[in-house]
């Protein structure tokens, strides 16, 4: 797993990518990564002007909690912290974590233009005798960062890897 970031005219950026050890993912390593992937993307997708900020986090939760649920891994009523323990994003700016309130008079604020969100979802499974070992080990989280348009958003890290292929592929070459 790489976390990084970089500054460009002051303005932070913030990515994460995670990559096989040996170059290609185990069928364990590509369930729990296309898990945590579809929850990136219907994420993504949910940030939009007016919009709670706070949506992207619900739907990437529903989206790992399911997906945990049909691999067996989470029971219906199991505690997802165990396996997701940090928020789907943070504000994005002069600083890679940058400042500024979630709600404002104690509601949920909205997306508006020009506001930059990372969306990163993640799935952590330690060892537990309560889990297949195949499961056992494996950290997936995928970073990128999202600009607030006035039609949606555009993914300003969008021309990263990303896929399972695209990420194979390039530890191939």
């Amino acid at each position: 797993m790489i976390d990084a970031g970089c500054e460009v005219e002051g303005y932070a950026s913030d990515i994460t990518r995670t990559f096989p050890i040996n170059g290609k993912f185990s069928e364990a390593q590509q369930q729990i990564y296309q898990i945590v992937l579809d929850a990136q993307l219907a994420a993504i997708e949910s940030i939009k002007p007016s919009e709670a900020v706070f949506k992207p986090h619900q739907i990437a939760t529903h989206v790992i909690q399911q997906g945990l649920i049909g691999l067996g891994i989470l029971q219906q009523d199991g505690d997802l912290s165990q396996f997701y323990m940090h928020g789907t994003g943070h504000w994005l700016g002069l600083d890679v974590h940058d400042v500024g309130e979630y709600k404002q008079d104690n509601q949920h604020r909205k997306f508006t233009p020009g506001m930059v969100t990372t969306v990163e979802p993640g799935i952590y499974i330690r060892k537990d005798d309560k889990i297949n070992p195949i499961y056992w080990n494996i950290g997936i989280r995928i970073e990128d960062d999202v600009l607030v348009t006035e039609q949606g958003n555009t993914v300003l890290t969008g021309s990263l890897v990303k896929t399972i292929n695209e990420i194979e592929s390039l530890m191939k070459n």
